[in-house]
């Protein structure tokens, strides 16, 4: 075999790393999943320690953890059935304002409004693990599209990392008023997918 045809034969076996500018949307997109995912990795982690701080019960608080999950499966059959109609930027919208919603109903009512806040939370949480990955498909595309979901949720994955640590000293010093903290970060997200536009972008 000829050298120059043997090297290309291995110069095309070689992945290519491709090039994918870090524009303002790829960073909207990292600071909106950053900001949510922090909350989730937080809420995971603290959820009873918040509602009992708030004033539940321990028992109140134990039942609210346990509809965190069915309300998520709910979430992902409204987004499945109904919200698929529409483009994937209005259900992560949604989902960025179910827990400051669920949030300051708990604030006003106290315990006996555990439930609600958890189920708020679990609907948002729920959309947002499907729009993960179904956001940046629509607003770029399949080209290069595991690669880019990659950049887009490295700064999430290492905000998740650290929320719990951190909420829990925030805990500490803030008792419940951590949810305005929790509830700053989704709404951040929400004003960061505001200035997306949603035609995917030509490639």
């Amino acid at each position: 075999m000829l050298p120059a045809v043997k090297e290309a034969k291995v110069l095309a076996a070689t992945p290519v790393k491709p090039h994918i500018p870090i524009d303002r949307t790829m960073i909207l997109l990292a600071f909106t999943f950053a900001a949510a995912w922090s909350v989730t990795g937080a809420m995971a982690a603290h959820m009873p320690r918040i509602l009992e701080a708030g004033g539940a019960t321990a028992v109140q608080a134990v039942a609210a953890g346990a509809l965190f999950g069915p309300s998520q499966v709910v979430a992902r059959i409204i987004e499945a059935s109904f919200l698929s109609r529409y483009h994937p930027l209005l259900s992560t919208r949604l989902a960025c304002v179910t827990h400051p919603i669920g949030a300051a109903i708990f604030a006003v009512v106290g315990g006996p409004a555990s439930s609600v806040f958890a189920i708020t939370f679990g609907l948002g949480n729920g959309i947002l693990t499907i729009a993960r990955g179904t956001l940046p498909l629509a607003i770029f595309g399949p080209k290069n599209y595991g690669y880019r979901l990659g950049l887009i949720g490295a700064p999430a994955r290492m905000a998740q990392a650290c929320a719990p640590l951190v909420f829990g000293l925030l805990i500490d010093m803030m008792g419940r008023g951590v949810l305005i903290v929790s509830s700053a970060l989704s709404l951040s997200a929400l004003a960061a997918l505001c200035l997306l536009r949603q035609r995917p972008r030509p490639q």
